[in-house]
């Protein structure tokens, strides 16, 4: 069953990493997993930007027209999706080393069971105050940088130790990437592909 590692992620993660690495699922699996999951911050952001409106302080809420929202809606998903599969990449890459030899599969793996509660940040949205948000995103982010630290030396078979340096890495690397897709969205902002707002 697809997402039947998610409760595990939660739960008992360190035993759910144990469980992942001994099956080792397909890259397939692994794919679907993303596709699904990368779904729940694109829709609850569509929903939330037409349907609700973003509260940013004191006025009215922030409108979008749905063909705006859309067209955002759209781009997060496709970023999101090409940020787990760059992070996989560059923990692959980096794996060497650390004295990891891990197949692209394995890295993936991790990169979209630690991005999944980021993404799970999404049902957030369906309440779009700005600090409400943003708490949760913190959380959110904040187990996702835990699921790390201890599915890395699990899945990757390397010691704690250096586990951690790699995690750290990891970590660094998903930050840089990070400012790449805010670099990139307020480049094409700036070019005439910013957000339409509804009056």
């Amino acid at each position: 069953m697809i997402l039947n590692h998610l409760w595990g992620l939660y739960a008992h993660p360190k035993e759910e990493w144990h469980t992942i690495d001994a099956r080792h699922e397909s890259f397939r699996y692994s794919l679907i997993h993303i596709l699904l999951v990368a779904l729940i911050p694109s829709i609850c952001a569509y929903y939330s930007a037409v349907h609700i409106g973003w509260s940013i302080g004191v006025g009215e809420p922030i409108r979008l027209t749905a063909e705006s929202a859309m067209m955002l809606s759209v781009a997060m998903y496709v970023a999101l999706i090409g940020g787990v599969f760059a992070l996989a990449y560059l923990a692959h890459w980096m794996a060497h080393t650390f004295g990891s030899e891990p197949t692209y599969t394995q890295t993936l793996e991790l990169a979209s069971y630690t991005s999944t509660p980021l993404f799970m940040v999404g049902f957030a949205a369906l309440f779009p105050e700005l600090w409400f948000v943003m708490l949760v995103g913190l959380a959110g982010l904040t187990y996702s940088v835990y699921l790390l630290y201890v599915g890395v030396p699990i899945l990757m078979h390397i010691p704690e130790e250096r586990g951690f340096i790699y995690a750290s890495s990891v970590v660094t690397t998903g930050l840089i990437l990070l400012v790449c897709v805010m670099t990139a969205t307020a480049i094409l902002w700036s070019s005439g592909f910013g957000p339409a707002f509804t009056h």
